[in-house]
């Protein structure tokens, strides 16, 4: 059975296109859940309207599904809490350059 750091690693390889950090880091990732060999995420965008939202969805769901234990992976987004850049890990905000 896959673990939730072997998830959170792999969610740590899906990027926004647009932003070049994961979106673990950039406080994307609401949640992991794991029953058997199906993986819930629930994750947000940076905005509603978002144009790589699908794209993003997909590879979180393509990725997950690729891993060894892992058989089905479902992803929802969620608009609640909105996201804010106060979610985003302090790797990120360096990123940014923020908190310099």
């Amino acid at each position: 059975m896959v673990t939730k750091d072997e998830v959170i690693a792999m969610l740590k390889k899906c990027y926004d296109p647009e932003i070049p950090i994961n979106i673990v880091d950039l406080g994307l990732v609401y949640d992991v859940s794991i029953e058997g060999e199906k993986v819930g995420v629930k994750m947000t965008l940076t905005a509603p309207g978002c144009p790589a939202s699908g794209y993003i969805s997909q590879d979180v769901k393509k990725k997950l599904e690729s891993m060894p234990g892992v058989k089905k992976a479902d992803v929802t987004v969620v608009w609640d809490p909105p996201w804010s850049p106060d979610m985003m890990s302090e790797t990120a905000k360096k990123q940014f350059g923020w908190g310099l």
